[in-house]
């Protein structure tokens, strides 16, 4: 089981940048197909970006275009750039991470996928 730990958080004020970081460690990473997720207080968790081994990327409509979602992989590290950030993207950022399998990559950005959670980092934009 990979464990993972996300920083990076803050503030900021609306159209900055933060750029988010999650640390792998516990299991090889290239078992794993990796994701960004976030949830506002009295909403549901949001998938935002999530991306394979080799690089193949999907987003949420409501990012596409600002965020863009990388890797490290000789790091174990992942990583969301955010860009021309939105009061509406306040929310605790989570990085997570699935199994990859015989069948191949597809892209989800279901929760329910995802085995493994880091602890979340908090990011606010104000206006």
């Amino acid at each position: 089981q990979v464990q993972l730990v996300e920083s990076g958080g803050g503030s900021v004020q609306a159209g900055g940048s933060l750029r988010l970081s999650c640390a792998a460690s516990g299991d090889t990473y290239s078992n794993y197909y990796m994701a960004w997720f976030r949830q506002a207080p009295g909403k549901e968790r949001e998938g935002v970006a999530t991306i394979s081994n080799y690089d193949y990327t999907a987003y949420a409509g409501s990012v596409k275009g600002r965020f863009t979602i990388s890797q490290d992989k000789a790091k174990n590290t992942l990583y969301l750039q955010m860009n021309s950030l939105k009061p509406e993207d306040t929310a605790m950022y989570y990085c997570a991470a699935r199994r990859r399998r015989a069948g191949g990559y597809y892209a989800t950005l279901s929760s329910t996928d995802y085995g493994s959670w880091g602890q979340g980092t908090q990011v606010t934009v104000s206006s």
